[in-house]
């Protein structure tokens, strides 16, 4: 049986998109059921709605900073839709620690850096500043701290030295495409395991992984 995935987004949803198209694999052990947006005019209800999953917007500014009775609608729609997962695809807005208790062990986020390092916003600019040679991108479970979850899976590209924000971003982008579904399979999957601030993953390949940046001869 499919486990039961929402996406929730906030904007353009290229993430959710990359989830979506991963999802239509007859052996991908989960389904999206719904892709929920804060915003109306997020444009990756457009891109869910071509490829017909349905969509939902619970409209964020009206509730103000009553973030929990926005979370109260947003779980009733989950309820709804009997999700049994949650993906964060540039969902532009913070939860209480009730909500992520709540869906500890499975509520995801992808992050465009390294975690630990550069968390928050701007994390290509911030890597740029601190002269990195490798950066990337970081799925991670959801806790109350913001970008500090068990790290699930990670994704690297070596940064060149005329990189911009923008150049940075769009390779790592890339990055993120390929690991996000490669993260949901496994959690859908039932392979990973948590352990305390940890995340284990059974099954997991051994290979020879190094990268080094620059590339000398």
């Amino acid at each position: 049986m499919k486990r039961r995935v929402a996406i929730l987004i906030s904007g353009r949803g290229s993430n959710m998109a990359a989830l979506i198209d991963a999802a239509r694999a007859p052996d991908f052990p989960a389904e999206i059921v719904v892709v929920i947006s804060n915003r109306a005019d997020a444009q990756g209800l457009q891109r869910a709605g071509a490829s017909d999953i349905p969509t939902i917007v619970i409209e964020s500014k009206p509730f103000g900073k009553d973030r929990a009775g926005f979370e109260a609608m947003l779980q009733q729609a989950l309820d709804e839709k009997g999700v049994e997962l949650i993906c964060l695809g540039g969902f532009m807005r913070l939860f209480t620690s009730e909500f992520v208790q709540r869906w500890y062990g499975k509520m995801l986020n992808i992050h465009p850096s390294l975690l630990p390092s550069f968390p928050g916003l701007d994390p290509h600019g911030q890597a740029l500043a601190a002269g990195v040679k490798i950066s990337g991108a970081t799925v991670h479970f959801v806790i109350p701290e913001t970008d500090a979850g068990p790290i699930v899976m990670q994704g690297a590209v070596a940064v060149a030295d005329d990189d911009t924000s923008e150049t940075l971003s769009e390779r790592i982008l890339g990055i993120e495409h390929r690991i996000y579904p490669e993260a949901l399979r496994l959690l859908a999957g039932g392979r990973l395991q948590l352990a305390g601030d940890l995340c284990r993953v059974s099954g997991a390949a051994d290979r020879d992984g190094t990268l080094i940046a620059p590339a000398t001869n």
